[in-house]
Order: structure tokens, then C-alpha cells, then sequence
């Protein structure tokens, strides 16, 4: 991670330099949702990054709609943008707007998410890792025994390697039992209902594993009004989790992750290749970090 941190901030900078004649770039960034401080976190670094270097930033919110993320793609390429940033809604669905963009030549990275098709970077969290991290912090808080349940959400590559590494720690403590994965779609208000059924339908429901903090805050409302001690821990690191672990609730943990970061080293991807580098990473994973208790007050995106 500190490697490809400090190759997009020694890449930032040289952009900066005033004496250099060129076109005005433009970045286009589709995102798979804006309705998320995740997400809006992520555009936030990205205007910063592209104003310091002095270029044009078109940004769109697909809205989980992959026809529209393709339509907004299409539109990009219209107004001739030389890098696309692509943060899936669907990484098959997506792939025709991928060789569209190739076609035209633009650069292509993909952004937490990666796609199918000729991208040139996927730039991402370790997913696995975080809910490994998150599934092992709940058993241990279990001290090794008692029911959980897994907070599922929309099928798409990094909830799928999220729900994996989960299986996979919990897997390593026999004293655990997976009675439950049920699909909240990590979303606060569905994950309520879906948590309240939970609670109802296992009466020895100790622990929660969700696949995102926008799940986990639903999630807690439900175990809050349940008047029951179950543990809960998620992946995201949001600012709301982050208080809600400091605060002293039943969110136990979240395995942080670091969109900012990622855009950040995303952009840097593709200036590089833009500005002529014949050997680009096919991938730069950004790692991940566990917030709890101890250091959740002075944590923050």
C-alpha cells in the first residue's frame, strides 16, 4: 500500500508543474451509487486530485442501474474525456461500455469494483481480508462459541470476497455456528426488517457479521430494539459506524477501508499509462484496517 501511495503522490505532483503545454485532461468517473459517504468521500478526493493537476472531471451516478452506467459511458466518451474511472454497478454488465472506451482510447481504470473486459488497473480494497478481519474480531468477542449470522448483500465481487473471507475465519473457530446468511442489500432499512427476523427466528443469536456499514447501522437498530447482547461487526470503516463503535454499542468492530486512497492511486494508474508508462500494475490492492474501541475515536476516511 505505501508503495502505490507514494507513486500517486509523486505522480500528482509532477502534474502539477506549470510549465507544462498540453490539452486540459478530462477525467470522467462513473459511480455505481452516490447515496452513500463512501462514495461521496471517493469524489471528494478525486476533485482534489484532478484540480491540483489542473483538469476537467465529469462525474455520474449510475444509481445499481447498469443500463444507465452504461448510457452515462457513452455520453463521457461523446464529450471526449481521456480517462475513464469506473466504479461498476455490474462487473459483467458493464464490459460493452469497457471496449467502448477502449475503442476510443481511452484509459480505463476500475475502481473498487473491477470490471470485465480490457481495463487497464483495478485499483481496490482487500476484500477478503476485511471480512476475514471483521468474522475473526466477532468469534473472538465470542470468546470462540455461540450462533452467528452473516448480513448479506448485493452479489457483486467485493461483498462476494467479503462474505468469503467471513466464512473462512469463522470456519477456523469450531465453537462458532453459521445459522443464518440473509440478504439485506446493504441497505439500512431492509437490513432492519431483515435483522428483526433474525433475531425472532434464532432465540440463541449471539453475533452478526454485515457486508457494509450502511447494512450494520440497520442492523443495530434491530438489535438495539431487540434488547438482546449480539455482537456486530461489519466492513466499511463510515463515519456513523465509527461513532456508533465508539459510543459503545453493540457494533463491535468495522474493518476499515480507505476510498479516498483508492481513487487517489486510481487516477495515478492512469496518468501514468497516459503519460507514456509501459509498465502499469494490473492491479494495486489497498489495504485494509481494523477499528474498534481502542482507536475508533481517532479514526476517520
Amino acid at each position: 500500500m505505501k508503495t502505490a501511495l507514494l507513486t500517486a503522490s509523486a505522480l500528482l505532483a509532477l502534474a502539477t508543474a506549470p510549465a507544462v503545454a498540453q490539452d486540459q485532461l478530462k477525467i470522467g468517473m462513473t459511480f455505481q451509487e452516490l447515496n452513500n459517504p463512501y462514495f461521496v468521500s471517493m469524489q471528494e478526493a478525486l476533485n482534489e486530485a484532478a484540480a491540483s493537476i489542473g483538469a476537467e472531471v465529469i462525474v455520474t451516478d449510475a444509481g445499481h442501474d447498469v443500463a444507465k452506467q452504461i448510457s452515462d459511458v457513452e455520453d463521457m466518451l461523446q464529450q471526449n474525456i481521456d480517462i475513464l474511472l469506473l466504479n461498476p454497478t455490474d462487473s459483467a454488465g458493464i464490459e460493452s461500455a469497457v471496449h467502448a472506451a477502449k475503442a476510443a482510447g481511452v484509459i480505463v481504470v476500475a475502481v473498487d469494483a473491477n470490471a470485465n473486459g480490457p481495463v487497464d488497473t483495478f485499483v481496490g480494497s482487500k476484500n477478503r481480508d476485511a471480512g476475514y478481519m471483521s468474522c475473526k474480531y466477532l468469534a473472538e468477542s465470542l470468546n470462540g462459541e455461540g450462533e452467528v449470522a452473516i448480513l448479506d448483500g448485493i452479489p457483486v465481487v467485493p461483498i462476494l470476497e467479503r462474505v468469503e473471507g467471513c466464512e473462512a475465519a469463522l470456519a477456523e473457530a469450531p465453537g462458532i455456528t453459521l445459522v443464518d446468511t440473509q440478504n439485506g442489500r446493504q441497505d439500512r432499512s431492509v437490513a432492519l426488517g431483515v435483522v428483526e427476523n433474525m433475531i425472532q427466528s434464532h432465540p440463541d443469536l449471539a453475533g452478526i457479521f454485515s457486508v457494509n456499514d450502511g447494512g450494520a447501522m440497520g442492523a443495530l437498530a434491530a438489535i438495539q430494539g431487540s434488547g438482546r447482547d449480539i455482537k456486530l461487526t461489519s466492513v466499511d470503516g463510515a463515519p456513523e459506524a465509527v461513532k456508533a463503535i465508539a459510543d459503545g454499542t453493540p457494533f463491535v468492530e468495522t474493518t476499515a477501508q480507505f476510498p479516498r486512497d483508492q481513487v487517489r492511486v486510481g487516477l495515478a494508474m492512469a496518468l501514468a499509462q497516459k503519460w507514456g508508462a509501459r509498465v502499469v500494475p494490473a492491479q494495486v490492492p489497498i489495504d485494509v484496517r481494523v477499528v474498534d474501541s481502542e482507536n475508533a475515536a481517532d479514526f476517520s476516511w
